[in-house]
């Protein structure tokens, strides 16, 4: 926008200043030339009124001279050419200066107006006018003018050079040339100062905007003037204010229901731990209970398990959307943590392992076993055995495929896995798993920095990718630099 300021005001101030200096340069130098020719003109007329009309009707050819001379020494520095017949077809010549005029300086079409006899009318008193043009001789510009006496006398030519009114022409010039590059620099200046006055508002204005998407939301512009900058400026202030208002009505009402999960979570686990004692001592007598009411007690036992599991889950989101979850870091062999999870879960049959041992990570093992648990059971639960773990490194990185044999994921479902709560069949609205297990597997491998993705085999059956940072000590710190931060942000 700057550049394009100056642009146009440089275009703007050239465009002005070459017309007016070309305007004044023709009017000056019509003027200067006009007032120099019809000086010289005049005072020629007058000088060919008073010596020669007085010539005798047969002059003498030093009588012209003599005349020619005086006429030139008395204008106003021009040069005089007498031509009259001292005898029928015997012409004579007077010149003033005959190394600087003569009669072929004289154009053939001002010769012939000057000899040619005109009709006396009533709009024409005199058969002999005087007549004028400007040549060039050798680059020099000359006035040539002529007359004749009327009644019987010479014919006069005069010559004057016009350098010095061409001198003072290119001076001007000069002078009108250097104030139209002023003029520009001025333009060019004025326009800098303009943008500068415009766009400081405007990069005011960017820069709010900026740190307002950074979630800086009590930004504001200071405003002053009562131009549309000023009133862009309050529609701003007003914008940012109701965005504020806003988004901490959002985060209230957001902090309030995860408040309310979290102690709805917290109230079920004492009534929960109650029902849990109770349904396993129903699982145990399940073979001694009346046929009629044991299918009923597994189902309440199973339903009990899958509550609990739920409230457990929902306690783990609402962890990580309080931003409470933190790392707890520990040098382990991959290999054996992958195998311990396997192990706890009596998976070794339907599992397929491929580890080296050796492999070192510093990571939190908790969540890498909650982790590998929901992305083993979920290949278990969907694609059946055998699901096939394999662990490698790449450069910094740990990567953890988990891979299974099962139908595959749908096309339409793969940006969802990751979502919570989300069901692939709107027809199974319940299932075994609490719908948050992928959820919160993708949230402990963003803790450590990490992330998983989703995909089909192009030879039947999913892919879970996890890949994780082999030291998890930098998104640990982070962590509590945020923590450290949100201390000393409090009054």
């Amino acid at each position: 926008m700057r550049l394009r300021l100056v642009v146009v005001f440089g275009a703007v101030a050239l465009t002005a200043a070459v017309s007016a200096s070309g305007i004044a340069y023709w009017l000056n130098r019509e003027a200067v030339l006009t007032r120099t020719q019809d000086s010289t003109l005049n005072d020629f007329r007058q000088e060919m009124q008073n010596r020669a009309a007085e010539l005798p009707p047969r002059p003498r050819q030093s009588d012209l001279q003599s005349t020619a001379e005086q006429m030139a020494a008395a204008g106003p520095n021009y040069d005089v050419l007498l031509i009259d017949e001292r005898d029928k077809g015997k012409p004579i010549v007077g010149v003033s200066d005959p190394d600087v005029f003569t009669l072929d300086d004289v154009p053939a079409s001002l010769q012939h107006a000057v000899n040619d006899r005109l009709e006396v009318s009533a709009g024409n008193p005199y058969p002999y006018h005087l007549f004028w043009q400007r040549t060039e001789r050798d680059g020099t510009p000359y006035l040539v003018g002529g007359t004749r006496i009327i009644g019987g006398g010479p014919t006069g030519y005069l010559f004057k050079s016009l350098d010095q009114e061409r001198a003072d022409l290119n001076s001007l010039a000069w002078s009108l040339g250097i104030a139209t590059a002023l003029a520009l620099v001025g333009s060019a200046l004025l326009a800098q100062a303009a943008a500068t006055t415009v766009l400081k508002p405007v990069r005011r204005l960017g820069e709010a905007a900026r740190q307002l998407g950074e979630g800086k939301l009590g930004t504001r512009l200071r405003v002053s003037g009562t131009d549309e900058l000023a009133d862009l400026s309050r529609t701003f202030n007003r914008a940012a204010e109701s965005l504020q208002k806003k988004v901490a009505d959002m985060s209230a009402r957001e902090e309030s229901s995860r408040r309310f999960v979290a102690d709805m979570s917290h109230e079920l686990r004492t009534p929960l731990t109650a029902l849990t004692a109770v349904t396993e001592v129903l699982e145990e007598e399940a073979e001694s209970l009346d046929p009629m009411i044991a299918p009923a007690v597994t189902l309440v036992v199973s339903e009990t398990r899958r509550l609990n599991v739920l409230v457990e889950n929902l306690m783990e989101v609402t962890r990580f959307d309080a931003g409470t979850a933190r790392l707890v870091l520990d040098d382990v062999d991959v290999a054996d943590q992958v195998t311990a999870c396997i192990d706890a879960r009596a998976w070794l049959d339907a599992v397929e392992l491929d580890a080296e041992r050796g492999i070192m990570a510093r990571l939190d093992p908790r969540r890498l076993d909650v982790i590998l648990a929901n992305l083993i059971g979920n290949a278990l639960k969907h694609g059946g055995s055998q699901v096939r773990v394999a662990v490698r490194t790449e450069d910094d990185a740990l990567v953890i495929e988990v891979r299974d044999h099962g139908p595959g994921i749908p096309e339409d479902v793969l940006p969802h896995v990751f979502d919570r709560f989300y069901k692939a069949s709107a027809s199974r609205p319940r299932s075994e798993g609490s719908g948050l297990g992928l959820s919160i597997a993708m949230e402990n491998a963003h803790i450590h920095g990490g992330g998983i993705t989703a995909a089909n085999v192009p030879g039947g059956g999913a892919m879970f990718v996890l890949r994780l940072p082999r030291d998890g000590s930098e998104a640990a710190g982070r962590d509590r630099e945020e923590e450290s931060g949100e201390e000393g942000d409090a009054p």
